[in-house]
């Protein structure tokens, strides 16, 4: 199982780098194969309109990754009631094909309180535009909940992400199943 985890934010510090990082450790600790893309360091192109940019390294590397994974946990901020403009622009690079019939798991790093459920809402939405099963479960976080590293480090938190992570592993897992027999 191939797990590819998208951390969506392009700060060089962030606390939405702080979720995937925990999320890539609880996922490779339950021995999922994990590829990590990092928006904030692996830097795409403006999508143009069409995927015509065959030459650029970080967008090959996101599109074997996604091609390649059986499902995703995908991170994003909350900027201005919705998901980071680099998170919008991969997705936008990325289609059906990358994430038909697969889960997705979601979370947020919020600004404050009750800060992250709109970034959600509209991740949500353009992944179920993609055709990926996005999984009813989610996950916020507050400033709090990380130390001056931006290291997720609230004992709640991480224990919360354990279990969406558990969740994302057994539906990936059925799914998977599900395809095989399809297949024979």
């Amino acid at each position: 199982m191939n797990i590819l985890v998208i951390n969506g934010s392009p700060m060089e510090k962030s606390r939405t780098r702080g979720i995937a990082n925990i999320v890539k450790e609880l996922l490779e600790e339950k021995g999922v194969t994990v590829s990590y893309y990092d928006l904030g360091r692996d830097k795409l192109p403006l999508f143009p309109g069409d995927q015509d940019n065959d030459e650029n390294e970080p967008l090959q590397k996101l599109y074997r990754s996604a091609h390649e994974a059986d499902g995703f946990f995908i991170t994003s901020p909350e900027y201005h009631n919705g998901m980071s403009g680099v998170l919008k622009n991969a997705l936008d690079f990325l289609g059906g094909s990358h994430f038909k019939h697969k889960p997705a798991a979601i979370a947020t790093a919020s600004g404050g309180s009750k800060g992250g459920i709109n970034a959600l809402n509209n991740m949500r939405t353009v992944l179920r535009g993609l055709y990926a099963i996005v999984l009813p479960d989610q996950f916020v976080s507050d400033p709090y909940c990380y130390d001056a590293d931006y290291s997720l480090v609230d004992r709640e938190a991480v224990e919360r992400l354990q279990l969406i992570t558990d969740l994302l592993v057994e539906l990936t897992e059925k799914l998977d199943v599900k395809q095989e027999q399809n297949i024979q």
